[in-house]
């Protein structure tokens, strides 16, 4: 098992010592395996996670579709917002998409970090903001813009939070997450490889011009990052 102390989740890096000391100290270190369900739609969230290295899928999912992915978290983020907002449940679907290492919290303990930290409180409330500017522009993405980018996009933000340039996604579950057929994402992911910007094989991909799977993506990916970065500090 990977030591978490090794890594950094990015909001809590964000807080003064004196905060961040006070919460890890609440937390446990846990590993977290790939395709772990972490909740379910309706359930009551059971932990906080504050992901290190490792990445989680969360997906809304229509009666009619196996699901569409709304957000994806890494070591930017944590897992648990409604809890910011005094909500108990979970209305997505939340499963490990990256193994290794996290913080996890209980809500109780979690309710005591945000009444004693004001600036827990303030940096949460800010990244609530970015979340829900990162859905707004995620809906016109899906809206306008061609798979091919779209699909370069989503490449890009796994990189970021699997750290690697080697990713294992199948043809089957890129279609799911992006709300399309699999013979699009097929087609998609065939003309990134004519391009030399990706391979891919049997369910590995390997990300070769990471500059060229920039230039190949919508502009929402640029966009999206500099945001967080601005509004988080």
């Amino acid at each position: 098992m990977k030591n978490p102390v090794l890594f950094v989740n990015r909001l809590l890096a964000i807080l003064p010592s004196d905060d961040r000391r006070w919460i890890l100290g609440h937390c446990e270190p846990v590993e977290l395996h790939l395709a772990e369900v972490i909740s379910e739609p309706g359930e009551r969230i059971r932990y906080v996670y504050f992901p290190t290295d490792s990445f989680v899928s969360m997906l809304t999912s229509p009666d009619d579709h196996a699901g569409l992915e709304v957000r994806l978290v890494g070591n930017e983020g944590m897992i648990g917002t409604p809890l910011i907002l005094g909500v108990e449940v979970t209305l997505l679907r939340t499963f490990v998409q990256g193994a290794g290492p996290a913080w996890r919290m209980t809500p109780e303990r979690f309710g005591d970090a945000l009444r004693e930290s004001s600036a827990l409180r303030t940096t949460l409330n800010r990244y609530l903001f970015v979340l829900t500017s990162e859905v707004e522009r995620m809906v016109a993405c899906t809206r306008f813009h061609v798979l091919e980018a779209r699909l370069a996009r989503w490449l890009l933000m796994t990189q970021d939070r699997a750290h690697s340039d080697h990713l294992h996604i199948t043809h089957e579950f890129l279609a799911s997450i992006l709300g399309v057929r699999r013979v699009g994402v097929t087609k998609a992911a065939s003309a990134l490889q004519q391009r030399r910007l990706i391979q891919y094989q049997r369910g590995n991909i390997a990300i070769l011009d990471r500059a060229g799977l920039i230039d190949a993506a919508c502009g929402c990916y640029g966009t999206s990052e500099a945001m967080y970065d601005r509004i988080m500090g």
